[in-house]
């Protein structure tokens, strides 16, 4: 069940590009296309307040506003985001000495590590070298 947003209810910014859409509606000529400047405040108003509820208010295309909203703020390459800090724990020394990891790269590929009876290597350094990020 979806609820229509009054005028009062929705947020200031989304009202104030409701109505500059609105007034060119009630103005334009028949089939000409929404003007730059009002796309450019649909996609603002759409990063702050989603897309397809935006799409939905303004009574836009949510396909078009989705394209239009991530060409101008594409997302952040996975490959970009390296994590901080990675914790290893070394096994106890009651255990058998062996260990098995897995690391997954950001474009699919995987390494798989066995240790038995040998010290745990740095294994951050070795997977930056595997995954060509430099040590």
């Amino acid at each position: 069940m979806t609820t229509k947003l009054s005028l009062p209810t929705m947020p200031s910014e989304l009202q104030a590009v409701h109505r500059q859409l609105e007034q060119w509606r009630r103005t334009r000529a028949p089939g000409a296309r929404i003007p730059a400047p009002l796309w450019a405040s649909a996609v603002a108003v759409a990063r702050r307040h989603g897309v397809y509820r935006t799409a939905r208010t303004l009574h836009l295309e949510a396909r078009k506003l989705k394209h239009l909203v991530t060409a101008a703020c594409p997302a952040p390459r996975a490959s970009a985001v390296a994590p901080a800090f990675v914790e290893l724990l070394t096994p106890s020394g009651a255990g058998s000495g062996e260990c098995t990891v897995e690391i997954a790269g950001p474009r699919g590929g995987r390494l798989r590590v066995q240790l038995r009876g040998a010290p745990l290597p740095d294994l951050v350094a070795l997977s930056r070298v595997v995954w060509g990020s430099g040590v």
